[in-house]
């Protein structure tokens, strides 16, 4: 086989591996190496050909939460229309790779300590710079830092994320309440 022929395997089987292990741990953080082997359909031996222990595989995850979250930034459109219709291209553009979010926001707050992906520093650039622009337009409270905004929406995906896995909140409704009730917190009234 040739050299280039088995790198493009590679990836797709580690891209197919990584997809696997997001799905599982997104319903159980705390899967085994063993448990996220066994559902990318590989041997134990085979997954740590790929990633050298879970660090390695959180952190791939990582890369690929954040290559998703990216993607989802550039498809809303965060600059055309009003901030509200913005924030709920965001919120559907987000939505597919919500699980995946939830875990990484929680892993990371145990994983990385002070340690901060620069991926991480990108997006969260990019969100807060969003409610920065809503906040000059007059259509988002001026007495919330874009800081906290930005870490409320994470909040708000990760929250909408579980509760739909969980069975608790129907999918169909989880654009609906991110949305409402971020812009009902954040939204500038009038007696402001």
């Amino acid at each position: 086989m040739s050299q280039m022929v088995y790198g493009c395997l590679m990836t797709l089987d580690r891209e197919q591996v990584l997809r696997s292990a997001a799905a599982l741990l997104t319903r159980k953080s705390t899967a085994t190496m063993d448990e996220v082997a066994r559902a990318a359909g590989i041997g134990r031996a085979t997954l740590h050909r790929h990633f050298a222990g879970r660090d390695a595989l959180v952190r791939a995850l990582e890369e690929l939460g954040i290559q998703e979250f990216e993607a989802a930034l550039d498809a809303a459109g965060l600059d055309e229309g009003t901030s509200e219709e913005a924030l709920r291209r965001l919120i559907a553009a987000v939505e597919p790779g919500a699980g995946l979010l939830s875990f990484l926001v929680t892993e990371n707050q145990l994983f990385e300590g002070e340690q901060v992906n620069e991926g991480w520093s990108r997006l969260d650039a990019r969100v807060a710079a969003f409610f920065r622009r809503g906040q000059e337009r007059g259509e988002f409270r001026i007495d919330l830092t874009p800081a906290w905004l930005t870490e409320a929406l994470y909040g708000l995906v990760s929250s909408g994320a579980w509760t739909v896995q969980t069975g608790r909140v129907a999918s169909k409704d989880f654009q609906y309440m991110i949305v409402e009730l971020l812009l009902g917190g954040a939204r500038r009234s009038v007696e402001q």
